[in-house]
């Protein structure tokens, strides 16, 4: 009687709602304990088997940078979105930052097909400019090599750069089998791409050395590249400067340039960058003042002259339209 009452006083007093109540309450706990044993009985490096044996478990994919799908953003909703904001939002916003003057679109008059648009670089408002300048039929279906890096380095600018802009993730570092393989099957399925060979934007208001990424999609794809010059964006939106300035931009296009027999990436690159520095001396100057300079040779280069950065700024000097001074009285 003893033993059965004894026992009865040992035996805990709980209920079903209780034993629930109370095993919801421990299993985080005893869960995260099981897995710190799991992990502290394995070797050093080892992790815990996901397949089974002999099978090699599949490579993990990051979902941002390099790793980013882009596939989503070509499809029919994405692109009609795309116009939308486009048309309704960047190209009134770019209007009016930069009042752009478009040049040169008589020689695309002979361009049929996807193309290779090739530009300088000197602002992030270069994108949307080009966006919103390069014309139809290429502009509504148009595909941006854009950083993977800087442009879809997170969750929320990956998912923004795809769709406003149509942007695909490239390595600027160096041209990847992976970034060449992805833009030259856009290419092949009729879609054009704006690719900014300079890899970066303009440290100091002059231009940079061309890469070898647009030169060797024209040759692996055989369609032509279109140079075009951007003069204005670094006045408004510099590299390093946050707050936008307004200023007048010109976009001059130069005619399609198609990769000679005796051309690889490398020396085509270079023909390439010398006929953007010829659009710029064209927009800085007139057309025939600078055909008369290119066939001469004396084209100024991008770069500017390679002296003291002193020297470099002072040459650079304030490109953006002067001022028409008041007429004043002579002075008798």
């Amino acid at each position: 009687m003893s033993g059965r009452h004894g026992a009865e006083r040992n035996r805990l007093p709980v209920n079903g709602r209780a034993l629930a109540t109370t095993a919801k309450a421990v299993a985080p706990a005893m869960m995260a304990r099981a897995k710190q044993s799991v992990r502290a009985a394995l070797p050093d490096g080892l992790a815990p088997p996901t397949m089974p044996g002999g099978i090699e478990p599949p490579p993990s994919r990051r979902s941002v940078g390099i790793d980013y799908d882009t596939d989503w953003a070509r499809t029919y909703p994405a692109r009609l979105a795309r116009v939308v904001l486009l048309e309704g939002m960047v190209r009134p916003g770019v209007t009016a930052l930069a009042r752009p003057t478009v040049r040169g679109l008589d020689r695309l008059d002979d361009l049929d097909g996807p193309a290779i648009f090739a530009a300088n670089h000197h602002s992030h408002l270069d994108t949307p400019l080009l966006g919103t300048t390069i014309p139809d039929p290429w502009r509504h279906r148009l595909v941006i090599g854009a950083a993977a890096d800087y442009f879809f380095g997170n969750r929320l600018t990956a998912p923004l750069s795809a769709l406003v802009v149509g942007a695909i993730p490239i390595e600027r570092q160096k041209v990847s089998r992976r970034s060449a393989d992805e833009a030259a099957a856009l290419i092949d399925d009729g879609w054009s791409f704006l690719i900014f060979p300079e890899g970066g934007r303009s440290p100091d208001g002059w231009g940079q050395p061309f890469r070898g990424g647009a030169a060797y999609l024209s040759l692996r794809c055989e369609v032509p590249v279109v140079p075009i010059h951007i003069e204005g964006t670094g006045r408004i939106l510099r590299k390093g400067r946050s707050l936008p300035k307004p200023s007048p931009t010109t976009i001059t296009f130069g005619t399609p340039l198609h990769p000679r027999t005796d051309e690889d990436s490398r020396r085509f690159a270079s023909r390439l960058e010398r006929e953007v520095a010829a659009l710029a001396d064209e927009s800085r100057t007139d057309w025939y003042e600078a055909r008369r300079r290119a066939h001469a040779g004396a084209t100024p280069p991008l770069q500017g002259p390679e002296v003291g950065a002193w020297r470099r700024t002072w040459d650079l000097g304030d490109r953006s339209p002067r001022r028409k001074r008041r007429a004043r009285w002579p002075e008798l």
